[in-house]
């Protein structure tokens, strides 16, 4: 007796060739904003990526998942076979793989990375409470003379102070 094979889309491709069609066809970038992995962001290799999917099952069934219904195009799957690995889901005979999904990657959109700001030096004033009476700020000859403040605390203060 002749059992029908299943189709799975998966099956027979090794996750070092998804991860370069993926890198070949997106870029890292573009992976990087689509997946939310961190060995996609922080200097990615396709070395570096396979050694942390293979060792984390979650990241590796989100590349898998993103594989078929983005990047193959497949439908995505019922109830029952959205319960399964995408390794082990099938898809009927009749669905074939589509063009991939474009993927627009805005690079105002990925975080800056900044350098820490040094820690402030000399005032006083930027180090102490509003309320304190060691911390007095520098009047400023334009404000005092126009009878305003540049303090934004000046009314607080002169209410609390006395």
């Amino acid at each position: 007796m002749i059992e029908e094979q299943k189709n799975n889309p998966l099956h027979g491709v090794k996750l070092e060739a998804l991860l370069t069609d993926l890198v070949d066809h997106y870029g890292w970038d573009a992976l990087a904003s689509a997946i939310n992995i961190n060995c996609f962001k922080s200097n990615p290799s396709i070395k570096s990526s396979l050694k942390f999917l293979r060792k984390t099952p979650w990241a590796r069934e989100k590349v898998e998942g993103f594989y078929l219904y983005k990047f193959k195009r497949l439908p995505k799957p019922d109830d029952e076979q959205y319960e399964l690995p995408p390794r082990d889901r099938t898809i009927p005979l009749h669905q074939k793989p589509r063009d991939p999904v474009v993927i627009e990657v805005d690079k105002s959109e990925r975080p800056k990375r900044s350098k820490p700001q040094p820690k402030a030096t000399g005032d006083a004033s930027f180090r102490s409470s509003p309320g304190h009476s060691d911390a007095k700020p520098a009047a400023n000859k334009s404000s005092a003379s126009s009878g305003k403040s540049d303090d934004p605390w000046a009314k607080w203060k002169s209410k609390h102070s006395k």
